[in-house]
């Protein structure tokens, strides 16, 4: 049986202007919120060499993290959910 998305990761959600400076104007689901963090991460190459897991947060990105210098991949999503309406 095949699986079928979660709806509410689908629903386009209002982002606010720290989010829309890194990812593009809203609305959009949460998954392509992820998803265009994620090329923006490895476009400036701000994954932690020593752990990749960790992203090293720039000036755009630290404002999303709470002012914290570095996270984790886990802890990126759970504050950026901050952003999003």
């Amino acid at each position: 049986m095949p699986r079928t998305a979660n709806p509410a990761l689908l629903k386009p959600l209002e982002l606010d202007e720290t989010l829309e400076a890194v990812v593009g104007s809203g609305p959009m689901p949460r998954g392509e919120v992820v998803k265009k963090l994620w090329e923006y991460i490895k476009k400036h190459d701000l994954q932690n060499p020593a752990n990749k897991r960790n992203i090293l947060a720039d000036d755009k990105l630290k404002p999303l993290f709470g002012g914290k210098g570095e996270v984790t991949m886990f802890e990126m999503t759970k504050l950026v959910s901050a952003h999003m309406k």
